[in-house]
């Protein structure tokens, strides 16, 4: 059995399922045979950066990937705004405007904390059960309404252009699940009078992953060719490190393997990860001293 996670730093061109696919056939070529795998939040193929793909028990975590925050660093160039907001579409729009370095820096105040945006018409959202990207290859005509997002923080990281006419920005942004970058990009240009469009885009983190511990392409094909997992597999706590660990002991492990109800425990409301020793057994939540299992993991009989 494998249970944990790859950090994949996904290359450019390469889709999100593809990098599910990549891991599949290293695991198998391995002689892992049939494993479970699934990633924890899309990456265009012109996205670069964090790409957490969940193994085994690991891939019921996934959705809590989804939920995660995630900070980008990406690019806007100004003056081209695309039907994809990067650099895959058509171009709809041009500005000879360039924004001036003073009006750009002042504009980030309005786009940090909460806001509301139109996610891209070439998105995987669902409109009246079609993808978006679907309609819009289609040339449909439909409407998306906006959503409620935070922008943690959103920083200037570099310009090109002199600066009373800037060429294009690099920025670092943290942002709440659903944020789309693109969509981001595309507001800050208008709100300068101009329009543009994402030229670079790179996911720094995800959740609790980042950089750090991901690895290339290369190094995960090296797994499908002898090299050791160990090097390359996180254990499925490393996607639970944002939350409290509860210990358990074999008792308690028992009836939580077998879902049931365990109360009178001191601690504080909240969501944590029950253990047994060092083996994951469930992710619970507690309420006034009760506690009730959210997602159990399968890792090893520790009921016995």
């Amino acid at each position: 059995m494998v249970d944990g996670w790859i950090i994949l730093d996904k290359p450019l061109g390469l889709g999100s399922t593809q990098g599910v696919a990549a891991v599949k056939r290293n695991l198998r070529q391995a002689g892992f045979g049939k494993v479970k795998v699934g990633h924890g939040g899309t990456l265009d193929p012109l996205a670069t950066g964090v790409l957490p793909i969940g193994i085994g028990e690991a891939t019921k975590l996934c959705g809590r990937m989804l939920d995660a925050s995630k900070v980008y660093s990406f690019t806007i160039g100004f003056g081209v705004e695309t039907d994809t907001l990067d650099l895959e579409g058509k171009v709809i729009a041009q500005s000879e405007v360039r924004p001036t370095l003073n009006n750009l820096e002042a504009a980030l105040a309005s786009f940090t904390g909460p806001i509301e945006q139109v996610p891209p018409a070439y998105s995987a959202l669902m409109i009246d059960g079609a993808r978006a990207y679907d309609l819009a290859r289609a040339g449909q005509e439909f409407e998306i309404k906006s959503r409620a997002v935070t922008i943690h923080t959103l920083t200037l990281d570099g310009t090109e252009g002199e600066a009373g006419a800037l060429q294009s920005a690099t920025l670092t942004a943290h942002v709440s699940k659903g944020t789309y970058i693109r969509s981001l990009a595309r507001d800050i240009a208008r709100s300068l009078g101009t329009v543009g469009h994402v030229t670079m885009l790179r996911r720094l983190r995800a959740g609790p992953f980042d950089l750090a511990q991901a690895i290339s392409l290369d190094k995960l094909n090296a797994v499908g060719q002898g090299a050791t997992l160990e090097h390359v597999l996180l254990p499925l706590e490393a996607g639970l490190v944002d939350i409290p660990a509860l210990n358990l002991d074999p008792e308690q492990a028992r009836a939580v393997r077998q879902g049931r109800v365990l109360a009178g425990l001191p601690f504080d409301d909240g969501l944590y990860w029950g253990r047994l020793g060092n083996v994951p057994v469930a992710l619970v939540e507690l309420s006034g001293g009760s506690l009730t299992v959210t997602r159990g993991f399968n890792i090893a009989d520790v009921a016995e």
